[in-house]
C-alpha cells in the first residue's frame, strides 16, 4: 500500500505564510503526496508551485465553521477552480443538521459540486466531533445523494479529529460509491494504519511526512 499516494499534506493555519505553503508543496513532490490543501487566498500560489508534478492542488471551502451561505460557498468553489483547485474540500451547514434541516444540508453541498462543475473532487467535512451517530450517518448520505465524491471527518478546528468509530460508520454508510478521508489529529505511521483498517481512502495531516515512517 502507498500510504504516500492517500496523503493530502496540509496547511490551513491562518498564519501561515507564502515560504511555508512552499515548503509544504515542495514537501509533497518530494515524497508523492496526493494533493496539497490549503487555505484559498493559497490555492493559485500553491497550483502555480506544483505544476507538472502530478500533486493536486487542493483548498477548503465555508471553513472552518461551514456556516457562510450556499451561493458563497458556490462561489468560492467557481473561484478556488479558476486559481487552479482541482480539489475542494467543503464543511456542510453544521447547525441545519443539528436541526435535522437535511434538505438545507443537502442543497448547500450540491449547491458546491453544481459549482465544481466536474472540474474539481468534491470532499463533505461533516465535522464528526459535533454531530450524533445518526447525524453523521444522515451527513454521509446527504453527501451521496448531492452528488460529492468523498466524505471527511473533520476540519481538526474544532472539538475533535479523526476516530477509528467514525471512519467505520462513515465507510458503512457511503459503501464504495464514495470515498472516506480521515482527517484530525493523524500524526504517527500507526495512526494512519488504523484509520485505512476502519475504511479511510484519503488522509488529511500537516504531519504527513512522519507518517511514513
Amino acid at each position: 500500500m502507498d500510504i504516500a499516494k492517500m496523503i493530502d499534506h496540509t496547511l490551513l493555519k491562518p498564519d501561515a505564510t507564502e515560504q511555508a505553503i512552499k515548503a509544504l508543496c515542495d514537501e509533497a513532490k518530494q515524497y508523492g503526496f496526493k494533493s496539497v490543501c490549503v487555505n484559498p487566498s493559497r490555492v493559485g500560489f500553491a497550483a502555480e508551485q506544483l505544476e507538472g508534478s502530478g500533486v493536486l492542488p487542493c483548498c477548503v471551502i465555508g471553513f472552518p465553521l461551514g456556516a457562510t451561505l450556499p451561493e458563497v460557498k458556490a462561489f468560492e468553489a467557481a473561484a478556488a477552480i479558476e486559481e487552479g483547485a482541482k480539489e475542494l474540500d467543503m464543511v456542510i451547514n453544521i447547525g441545519a443538521a443539528k436541526d435535522g434541516n437535511w434538505e438545507l444540508v443537502k442543497n448547500d453541498i450540491a449547491a458546491v459540486v453544481t459549482a465544481a462543475n466536474g472540474e474539481a473532487l468534491v470532499k463533505v467535512i461533516i465535522e464528526t466531533c459535533l454531530l450524533t451517530d445518526e447525524e453523521k450517518v444522515r451527513a454521509c448520505q446527504c453527501a451521496l445523494e448531492a452528488g460529492a465524491d468523498f466524505v471527511k471527518t473533520s476540519t481538526g478546528f474544532s472539538t475533535g479529529g479523526a476516530l477509528e468509530a467514525d471512519v467505520e460508520l462513515m465507510r458503512r454508510a457511503v459503501g464504495e460509491r464514495m470515498g472516506v478521508k480521515a482527517s484530525g489529529g493523524v500524526r504517527t505511521p500507526e495512526d494512519a494504519e488504523r484509520l485505512i483498517r476502519a475504511g479511510a481512502s484519503r488522509l488529511g495531516t500537516s504531519n504527513g511526512v512522519k507518517l511514513l515512517g
